[in-house]
């Protein structure tokens, strides 16, 4: 307590050697000398009073300025400062907390009274220091070191000691708990450093009374009759108490801190972190569930499971209970068997059941139902009543254009109806998940007037039984099943019409060379039989696109990097993509080898950029990233349509608009596009996706509209051991330009500039096509065949021709003349090309021949013999192609 004295002032007893208080005295003094130096010179002459005056007025000068000099650097104060310092000194003076102030060099400067009587010490002579007066064992030693040590670094720190016997004031105590902190104080002069003193035997106290009691309860709890836990949303389990944890067989030490997951001792039991509430909503639900023991057996229990949600929606922590149901645990054996074998039918079952009222609300439901549609039923009211207002129903998981086939058939189980047709209903919420309900009356009358209350209640509240099967992983399958023969259906129809369309197209490019040889590039009429080849050439090219989807094309497999094939297409795909479209290429390390025809899979790039590009109108950003996908890394329910073993995963990302749900169905289906009139042939994803598929690989499509779309395709990994052995060397002809890709038409735009700069080579002289031999021409396509032979015999040769291949046996019986060299198409009525192959190797087998067809050679390979060489020649080719490859085979 502080005492005041008749003048106001605290009569406190702290040490100060930092005051400075004026003096009064000396003031008055100095006037006084002022007055009798003016009333002194009063007296003297004009004359000899002058220079003693300006002697005076240069004397108080000079003391003004030094003042000034004084007060600039803080050797003077004006004494209103210190009075305005008198309110805050008598707080710290009476403060209930020690404090003193020490300097630089372990001066003590100020010291207030309680740490005066905690020190001892009145005046300061006797005033020690703290690191005098807390002196004991090494643990007091230590901790006063360590602050010793912060206040000479000038840093802030605190320790908390126990002292016994505490000195000074408390020593009448056997012991005392002290808080002592120390932090620099900031002074004009000379550094300081605080130190604060705190009694804090009381908090300490209450802190360990606290402590016994949470001992107790933790005690209490744990020793309960009844198991208790807590798990949080991720299945962690928080707590269990030693009463649960020896009905499993764990040791406490096990639980808590990540120790133990719900999996483990309940499986199948995720109902329990998955129910969902509302904002602020407190739920309690009842579960019978089997726990399992740590030896594998099963503890039938009975769980009220009580979750808050806070204001976000998001559950927090459980706080579960939990009974023991097993055998002995009950009086009524009998029931319990009952209700324990019921429980244990229900809740393992792999259907969703639950009771319903009329209303669609939920009575009862096993963990099955909880897990397919995410709800299950409130706890009861205190009074043995519940709340049907605070029930989830059946229409909240259900999508809303199912809810009016679902409401009747309800209302026809309610009403006792027992031939119910199952019901085919989708579920709200993401996935596109679905399921088969079936419903059916749960029994007995409805209640009538007069029956007991709850009875009745009851009864109406379990009016219908229902019966769900999950049946997404079905419909997903129906689904793709549909979209792959949908899609077969398509390319196998795409297929034939290419084949067709190359026949015509082979006659028109062929008769417009024969027209272009009788042509000089001066004549009026030059110019437009080289548009309709160009015309022809630019349809052969929407032909390979539809051989491509349908996976009948010629590939050249080989064995590539992807990371050296993607980082030779950087300059071509920027110039693809133009300024506005960032591109990102990240490789992942050490990328396995895959087998892909290079042109091809180029192309599969290409194709996308160009996709990415168009749906990025105002510019983004395009991602292409590889990495290498481990089989045995991907969990088993993500590895619906990856190839089986380890592959190569390539992903294309784009920030562009993305895909709408109604087109993501049909991005793959040929001729389909989104792009305007002119700007778009819908063949691109097409191509892709057959590329890809007739490379083994596979190619997953991921869009979210207004944040972009990902394509990511996987190529199976190549591996060098497992190579077939090498199949016979098969000759094809030199690539035509109409056979010429995307990709190559784009290389030449990129090295354009390359190839203006250099100088042209000397022009080589043309080759000679001429050549002799008799040719067997099979062609079932009259213009087609007439083409050819006119090519062939206006170069030299003599040619046979054939309809069919058994019109071509008659003429090879027939004629005298030695067959040097058989031409013959794939598909022809009465006898196709690999069984006209058949017959002529059992009368000539060393007859060279070549197959030409619209279709890729791997489409008829397999009707050959094994190890069968022949040569192919894709059409539509050009009649120099022809030739050309004609006498390069007759060479040999």
């Amino acid at each position: 307590m502080v005492e005041f004295s008749g003048h106001g002032k605290p009569a406190s007893n702290a040490i100060d050697r930092s005051e400075r208080p004026g003096r009064v005295g000396l003031l008055l003094v100095l006037a006084g000398l002022l007055v009798g130096a003016a009333v002194g010179l009063s007296f003297v002459a004009s004359d000899q009073a002058q220079p003693l005056i300006l002697g005076l007025l240069a004397l108080l000068a000079m003391a003004g300025v030094f003042c000034l000099f004084a007060l600039a650097i803080g050797a003077i104060q004006f004494a209103g400062q210190t009075t305005r310092d008198d309110i805050t000194k008598a707080i710290v003076d009476a403060a209930p907390d020690g404090a003193i102030v020490v300097e630089e060099g372990g001066r003590l400067i100020y010291a207030n009274e309680s740490y005066l009587r905690l020190a001892g010490g009145e005046t300061v002579a006797s005033l020690r220091p703290v690191e005098r007066v807390f002196v004991g064992s090494p643990e007091v030693s230590e901790a006063v070191y360590r602050l010793a040590q912060a206040s000479r670094d000038g840093l802030g720190h605190a320790e908390e000691i126990r002292m016994a016997p505490p000195p000074g004031s408390a020593a009448e105590r056997a012991f005392a708990w002290f808080r002592i902190s120390v932090r620099p104080v900031e002074r004009p002069r000379r550094a300081a450093t605080l130190w604060t003193v705190s009694d804090i035997t009381h908090e300490r106290e209450r802190q360990e009374n606290v402590f016994q009691e949470l001992q107790h309860a933790i005690d209490y709890l744990d020793h309960a009759p009844a198991g208790f836990l807590s798990i949080d949303p991720a299945g962690s389990i928080v707590y269990m108490n030693a009463t649960l944890a020896a009905w499993l067989g764990y040791d406490l030490a096990t639980v808590g801190s990540g120790g133990l997951r719900l999996a483990e001792i309940a499986p199948g039991a995720d109902v329990l972190t998955a129910s969902e509430g509302l904002p602020g909503e407190v739920r309690t639900d009842r579960f019978d569930l089997d726990l399992r023991r740590r030896n594998g057996h099963p503890l039938p229990t009975r769980l009220y499971h009580r979750v808050a949600f806070g204001q976000d929606g998001r559950p927090g922590p459980s706080r579960t209970f939990v009974l023991n149901r097993s055998a002995g645990a009950e009086s009524d054996e009998p029931q319990r068997v009952a209700e324990v074998r019921l429980a244990r039918f229900l809740n393992n079952s792999p259907i969703a059941i639950a009771t319903l009222d009329q209303s669609g609300h939920i009575a009862r439901a096993n963990a099955s139902f909880a897990r397919l549609f995410g709800g299950v039923p409130r706890q009861a009211l205190p009074d043995g009543r519940n709340d049907l207002h605070g029930e989830p129903t059946m229409w909240e998981a259900v999508a809303e254009r199912d809810r009016a086939a679902l409401e009747a058939a309800l209302s026809k189980a309610a009403a006792g109806l027992a031939e119910v047709l199952p019901i085919e209903i989708a579920l709200s919420g993401p996935g596109n998940r679905s399921a088969r309900v079936w419903l059916s009356p749960a029994g007995g009358e409805p209640a009538a007037v007069g029956r007991d209350g709850a009875e009745a209640d009851q009864g109406d509240r379990e009016r219908v039984i229902l019966y769900a099967l999950d049946t997404t992983a079905q419909r997903q399958l129906e689904q793709q099943v549909a979209q792959a023969q949908k899609m077969d259906t398509v390319g196998q129809l795409a297929g034939g019409i290419a084949h067709d369309f190359n026949n015509v197209l082979q006659a028109i490019i062929g008769y417009s060379d024969l027209l272009l040889a009788s042509h000089r590039p001066t004549d009026p009429a030059f110019q437009d039989i080289m548009q309709i080849k160009q015309n022809a050439n630019r349809a052969a090219s929407l032909v390979r696109q539809l051989l491509a989807f349908s996976r009948r094309q010629t590939l050249r497999p080989e064995v590539m990097n992807v990371g050296e094939a993607l980082s030779d297409l950087t300059l071509l795909l920027k110039r693809l993509l133009g300024e506005r479209v960032d591109l990102d290429l990240k490789h992942g390390r050490d990328i396995w080898p895959i087998k892909a025809d290079v042109n091809q899979f180029e192309q599969v790039i290409v194709n996308l950029a160009v996709n990415a590009r168009d749906a990025m109108p105002e510019g983004g950003r395009l991602l292409i990233r590889t990495a290498n996908i481990a089989h045995d890394a991907v969990p088993t329910e993500n590895r619906d349509g990856m190839p089986t073993g380890d592959h190569v995963l390539i992903e294309v990302l784009d920030t562009g608009q993305g895909i709408p749900p109604d087109v993501m169905e049909k991005i793959f289906e040929p001729f389909f596009t989104t792009k305007e009139i002119g700007k778009g042939t819908g063949l691109g994803l097409s191509t892709v996706f057959g590329i890809v598929k007739q490379s083994g690989g596979t190619i997953d499509v991921r869009s979210t509209v207004g944040e972009g779309t990902a394509f990511r395709i996987s190529f199976p990994r190549h591996e060098p051991a497992a190579e077939p052995a090498p199949e016979p060397e098969i000759a094809l002809a030199p690539p035509s330009p109409q056979t010429t890709a995307a990709i190559a038409a784009s290389r030449l735009k990129v090295t354009s500039s390359r190839a203006e700069a250099e100088k042209p080579a000397p022009r080589k002289p043309a080759p000679d096509h001429t050549g002799q031999g008799v040719i067997l021409l099979v062609e079932d396509e009259d213009p087609v065949r007439a083409v050819n032979s006119r090519a062939l015999s206006a170069r030299g040769y003599t040619v046979l021709e054939a309809a069919s291949g058994l019109d071509a046996l008659r003429i090879i019986a027939e004629t005298t003349e030695t067959i040097d060299l058989v031409v013959s198409d794939v598909v022809m009525p009465e006898m196709d090309g690999p069984t006209l192959l058949r017959e002529l190797r059992k009368q000539s087998p060393d007859l060279k021949v070549i197959f030409v067809s619209g279709y890729a050679e791997d489409a008829f390979r397999k009707n050959l013999p094994d190890g069968e060489d022949f040569n192919f020649l894709p059409k539509p080719f050009s009649l120099k192609q022809l030739v050309e490859t004609v006498k390069e085979i007759i060479a040999r």
